[in-house]
């Protein structure tokens, strides 16, 4: 995709984080801004922001695992901006803990945002950004843990993993078929944000969180972690370089591969995997 000025990208998650800093980038480009996110205040304050710089932005709540909300959120794109070329699955929860003691609520959450949140934006969107004819784009945040299976984050990377396999799977379908689509697969590592904090958003109706019963410490390294972690700018402007590469990967931290060759040759070798590099 070449053509950035005057056009629409749709982002979900984009009160902050990835999809805020990917909101800048685009505005920057002179994109229209569709945002989208469950926060209102965290929203409303970023699409204020941005509006303020003079871009042009529609903000609506939306619970991306929601069919009916993402379906409205594809409506009133349209209605309000025309043709949708960039469209960026992006909003993301984390929860975690022994398998064994995870809830079926746990697994409910992660999957219904990460996995069906992007299910329900391909649903909703591709139809009409491959109608209308016009250069558009795909992008499915997974992550790095969708490349490799690290201990206590099952849920995630179950929903990391399959989002990576969807994206993979309709790149061969947007080649077969000669679509002006394009689609990418953001796989990031440590990144600055805020989804240790994602249990502030988690719905009441799918009870309490089981990361908050992991020992203080434990929480405490991995918010360390998380805020030493990639600017989530350094991120937006490799995801637009592959939006205008038509690059599927986006690999943020290329050190950190080591984790993903050692499961592969594990794989290959038909060995017992060894967990190396996603904490080095």
């Amino acid at each position: 995709m070449r053509e950035f000025q005057g056009r629409t990208a749709v982002v979900t998650g984009a009160a902050s984080g990835i999809g805020l800093a990917l909101c800048r980038r685009f505005a920057a480009a002179g994109m229209r801004l569709v945002m989208a996110d469950i926060e209102k205040p965290a929203l409303q304050e970023a699409a204020e922001a941005l509006r303020g710089g003079g871009t042009e932005v529609l903000d609506m709540v939306t619970d991306v695992s929601n069919p009916a909300q993402v379906d409205e959120l594809a409506r009133a794109a349209t209605d309000a901006f025309g043709p949708v070329n960039v469209l960026c699955n992006n909003a993301g929860v984390a929860s975690g803990g022994l398998v064994s003691e995870l809830s079926i609520e746990d697994w409910r959450w992660v999957l219904g945002v990460n996995l069906f949140g992007v299910v329900h934006g391909l649903h909703s969107f591709l139809p009409g950004m491959l109608a209308h004819g016009q250069e558009a784009h795909v992008v499915n945040t997974a992550s790095l843990a969708g490349l490799v299976s690290p201990p206590l984050m099952s849920p995630y990377s179950a929903s990391k993993f399959a989002v990576v396999a969807i994206s993979e799977s309709l790149y061969h379908e947007l080649n077969m078929t000669g679509a002006k689509v394009k689609v990418s697969v953001l796989c990031p590592g440590w990144v600055n944000t805020r989804i240790h904090e994602a249990s502030r958003n988690r719905p009441a109706g799918l009870g309490g969180d089981q990361a908050r019963e992991v020992d203080e410490s434990r929480m405490q390294l991995m918010a360390q972690v998380i805020s030493s972690g990639l600017p989530p700018e350094q991120v937006a402007e490799k995801v637009f370089e592959a939006i205008n590469e038509e690059r599927l990967y986006v690999i943020t931290h290329p050190d950190m591969l080591a984790g993903v060759e050692a499961r592969m040759r594990s794989i290959l070798d038909q060995t017992n995997p060894v967990l190396t590099g996603f904490f080095a």
